[in-house]
């Protein structure tokens, strides 16, 4: 079974902002687990039924995104890889209070991780990531699924009522190979998008309310910085 690969990513700039977004300890609306340092995991079980097929066969990474009331985002990533790999590293987007545009500081969190490689789910010894780990993966895996609730690396803005917010999103799986094309997709509210490690760092493609992140950005740079409206 083929996995499925969507993707997306984002940041804010140009703007105040005073309180990180919740825990988002809730269970995503996509099937997730959560990660912290390396992931041993078990043979791989039968396929995942609930994800759908994918017609992606050219390596790269697709990431989709979706927002949430309370700040945390909802994440599918679809990667393909060049060739086979026994080990899936994974890494947090970077803090906000290292990024421009963001005014406070932010708090990176997966929670809810499940891992598909070639269609079969990948058995996890932790769901939560709250720094750098990998996960192990059945040999011959090239074609690999992460579903997860992104938490922590939002910021809204002023006053607290308003649903305008600053994130930074990047794929977990960027480091596995810097090289890759990734396609980030935020499903809903785009303002505006920054990617601060492109030589041209404005990435916005289109306005809103049909803003898009321009395509294949090289993975070890897909770092977003979103401005963006949060669902009520």
């Amino acid at each position: 079974m083929r996995a499925r690969y969507l993707v997306t990513v984002a940041l804010v700039l140009g703007y105040s902002a005073t309180a990180a977004c919740s825990d988002g300890s809730q269970a995503p609306a996509a099937p997730s687990p959560g990660v912290s340092g390396s992931l041993p995991s078990a043979p791989a079980s039968p396929p995942v039924a609930s994800q759908p097929a994918t017609n992606q066969t050219k390596p790269g990474i697709k990431l989709t995104a979706v927002p949430l009331p309370d700040g945390s985002f909802d994440v599918t990533e679809n990667l393909v890889l060049p060739e086979a790999t026994g080990r899936l590293p994974l890494q947090l987007p970077a803090s906000g209070k290292n990024l421009p545009g963001m005014m406070a500081p932010t708090t990176p969190r997966v929670t809810n991780l499940k891992v598909a490689a070639n269609g079969r789910s990948v058995p996890l010894g932790n769901t939560t990531i709250t720094g750098a780990g990998f996960v192990r993966l059945p040999p011959g895996a090239t074609k690999i699924q992460l579903t997860y609730r992104l938490s922590g690396s939002t910021v809204r803005a002023t006053p607290s009522g308003s649903t305008r917010a600053g994130a930074a999103i990047s794929p977990l799986t960027a480091s596995v190979e810097s090289t890759l094309p990734t396609d980030l997709t935020i499903t809903s509210g785009l303002l505006n998008v920054v990617c601060p490690l492109l030589d041209e760092p404005r990435c916005a493609v289109g306005d809103p309310p049909r803003l898009t992140v321009r395509p294949a950005i090289p993975a070890g740079k897909a770092l977003v910085v979103l401005q963006l409206n949060l669902p009520r």
